[in-house]
């Protein structure tokens, strides 16, 4: 039987997967800046990531121990979320860069790591009482998929 998270850990964790994507948009940035449209939406994705990073940090301080009703459930969801190869890797961070050649493999990266955080903060919003903060971190990081996929099929 796979450990359960505390609700302290699902935050820390989402603390983490916002400083994977800060590194991840601003190591896209440097690699591709002579594209001055895709360098510009990279540095805004990883401005953004820091702003989550400190919501998700004020949550922490704010969030006691008590855990929703059906907890089990959403805390084996996020572990296997959260130790997907996806997050973590062989190396337990975001999976190696050197296999992004190109724009368009970078920016399908992007849209992939979007999706999956959109899932795992869908699942930490339903077990915390602070849902509006959640929600709004989850409009956002729709926004961000909203913009990749623009920048895909300009």
């Amino acid at each position: 039987m796979q450990e359960r998270f505390s609700i302290r850990e699902v935050i820390e964790q989402a603390i983490q997967t916002e400083k994977l994507g800060y590194q991840f948009y601003t190591t896209m940035s440097e690699r591709f800046k002579k594209d001055v449209e895709l360098n510009k939406l990279f540095m805004t994705l990883a401005e953004k990531e820091i702003q989550h990073e400190k919501t998700f940090t004020e949550l922490l301080q704010s969030t006691g121990d008590s855990q929703e009703e059906g907890w089990d459930e959403v805390s084996l969801y996020l572990r296997a979320i959260v130790e997907s190869e996806f997050f973590l890797g062989k190396e337990k961070s975001l999976p190696s860069m050197q296999h992004i050649k190109d724009i368009n493999d970078a920016v399908k990266y992007a849209i992939s790591f979007e999706k999956e955080t959109l899932l795992y903060f869908y699942g930490i919003r339903d077990s915390v009482k602070e849902k509006e903060v959640i929600d709004e971190i989850i409009n956002e990081e729709k926004s961000h998929i909203r913009w990749l996929v623009a920048f895909k099929t300009r």
